[in-house]
């Protein structure tokens, strides 16, 4: 048993005071950032000098925050050591680090099983993958973890909340979720270009379409109803919703999305190697 999980038994204040990131990035960032641009108090984070240019800003910005010589130091000055660096570059990162048993290690790395990088790290240390977002920076993204562990969900509860699954199939299907964000804006993107074409300026029709969906994610907040519901609260029968979704997203499409997710699913669960060079998939 860690000292965390040590301290929580004896019911005493579980949260973490040390924090380390290796692989400073847009998640490694949005982290730091939401950490303490809440204005309370945060805990002290270590930064890997990978992302040199991001852990310098970020060192600089929060007193709190220190950009380490390396990720060994990052480690060894750490409770809860974050793992983000790009799948494709974990060895050059992780290998020969040292991890003792009494550190929790955070997998934030997508397609990476937790016993392969228990393998890595050759380490007894509690091991917990997490999907945090980079919504973290406004503590409103709800993280998924596998398996619970209470400093883990704790953290992840400043940022937005945390939503422990059993398994890593279920994990899986989690992470192959976040891969639609991207298509969500090019969506708007294309709904944007359509108007452009029908003579609206650029500027105007994005700023319309902006408007349009940033009133949708906020009925998103309205957790008394389902999405079932929203849909149809939102739609008048043979009106131009209706006509939209019946016309576009019907039973070709969303089964043509289907498709796409349950393949980036096998792949998440059945990774190919990965060569320098190849993209995060």
């Amino acid at each position: 048993m860690t000292e965390l999980e040590q301290s929580t038994a004896a019911g005493e204040d579980d949260t973490v005071k040390r924090i380390g990131i290796i692989g400073v990035g847009e998640i490694g960032r949005a982290l730091v950032e939401g950490l303490y641009d809440a204005g309370g108090p945060a805990p002290e984070v270590f930064l890997s000098p990978r992302g040199a240019r991001t852990a310098a800003g970020l060192s600089e910005r929060y007193a709190g925050v220190h950009t380490c010589a390396d990720n060994q130091s990052v480690v060894d000055r750490a409770e809860l050591v974050i793992v983000a660096v790009r799948r494709q570059d974990r060895h050059e990162a992780l290998d020969g680090l040292r991890v003792d048993s009494d550190k929790v290690v955070v997998n934030v790395m997508s397609g990476v099983p937790g016993e392969d990088l228990r393998g890595m790290l050759a380490t007894d240390a509690p091991l917990v993958r997490a999907i945090p977002l980079p919504s973290v920076r406004e503590r409103r993204s709800v993280t998924v973890t596998c398996p619970s562990h209470p400093a883990v969900d704790a953290f992840f509860e400043q940022l937005g909340g945390a939503l422990p699954v059993t398994d890593e199939a279920a994990f899986d299907v989690f992470s192959a979720l976040t891969g639609t964000l991207t298509t969500h804006y090019a969506y708007l993107a294309a709904l944007t270009s359509w108007a452009a074409g029908h003579g609206i300026p650029a500027d105007d029709a994005e700023r319309y379409v902006r408007g349009l969906f940033q009133a949708t994610g906020r009925a998103l907040g309205d957790e008394t109803r389902s999405l079932q519901r929203l849909a149809a609260d939102h739609e008048t029968p043979r009106g131009n919703n209706e006509r939209i979704r019946t016309t576009w997203f019907d039973q070709a499409n969303a089964t043509a999305l289907d498709s796409a997710l349950d393949g980036l699913l096998t792949d998440l669960r059945h990774p190919r190697a990965t060569a320098p060079g190849d993209p995060i998939r």
